[in-house]
């Protein structure tokens, strides 16, 4: 197995640019801040950007929680993988991670300023210190549940090609971690119930919702709502029609992750 590094400062554009060395390089694996990438798939572990304070994300990174270490070790037996990309902020970092997971010594180093500019690093540097955000190298889907509630958002790289058929895009998610130093936000119930509300009334044939209820859940909130419809319309295809509208709708103005909307139609009522 073969072990790569990819390493520089926080805020430098790493995970930015895994996907497109990975690629470049055919490693098909990459160890991201306590997680385990395969491709676009997460295979194991738990992302560092969860956690409450710097200190917990760095020690979630360097895998020192003794279950989260076995987790990802286990995954790695289970797929024999011929490569595999370290992402980290320095060579004692990703030194530790080599040992923390019982991998091979590192074999080839790949600083950030080999595969970046300055001009590219200083406009990921101030993102970071402006916005507070960070990268994660997976498609949103991927990392959704686990974020339930935070800024996120989809990131896409197009690889050009001579051909533009073979144009490949890569899905990377942008996310603003609990322990930013821009401070947390909360969303209260009273605005989720207002904004599903809002997006029911949007679709001709809901006359009212009402009674709703909220559970929060750690990957998500599940909806559950009473509703009235118009009489001679078909009943499924409308309360379908209503629950992507405000999954839709409510999860793209809170980033909360919606598990499920379930309706309970109690009336019918003549237009």
């Amino acid at each position: 197995m073969e072990i790569i590094a990819l390493i520089g400062h926080s805020g430098s554009g790493k995970s930015y640019k895994a996907i497109t060395l990975a690629k470049e390089k055919d490693i098909e694996y990459i160890i991201d801040d306590g997680l385990l990438i395969k491709g676009n798939k997460i295979l194991a572990g738990k992302s560092a950007k969860r956690e409450g304070t710097i200190v917990s994300a760095i020690r979630r990174a360097i895998f020192m929680d003794n279950a989260h270490k076995l987790e990802v070790i286990n995954a790695i037996a289970k797929d024999k993988p011929h490569s595999i990309l370290i992402i980290g902020t320095s060579d004692k970092m990703v030194n530790k991670i080599s040992t923390s997971l019982r991998l091979p010594q590192i074999s080839q180093r790949v600083y950030i300023e080999d595969i970046s500019t300055e001009e590219e690093i200083d406009v990921a540097k101030n993102y970071r210190k402006k916005e507070g955000k960070h990268v994660i190298p997976v498609p949103t889907f991927e990392v959704k549940k686990d974020f339930s509630g935070y800024f996120i958002d989809s990131l896409k790289i197009w690889r050009k090609k001579e051909n533009p058929k073979d144009q490949v895009v890569y899905e990377k998610t942008v996310v603003r971690p609990t322990f930013s130093y821009h401070g947390k936000y909360t969303i209260s119930d009273g605005v989720i119930k207002d904004l599903l509300k809002h997006a029911a009334s949007k679709v001709i044939g809901i006359a009212k919702v009402y009674g709703v209820q909220i559970k929060s859940l750690e990957q998500g909130i599940v909806i559950g709502l009473n509703a009235e419809v118009m009489y001679g319309n078909p009943i499924v295809p409308l309360i379908t029609l209503m629950q992507e509208q405000i999954i839709y709708e409510v999860e793209n103005m809170t980033s909360l992750n919606i598990l499920s909307v379930d309706v309970l139609v109690k009336k019918m009522i003549k237009s």
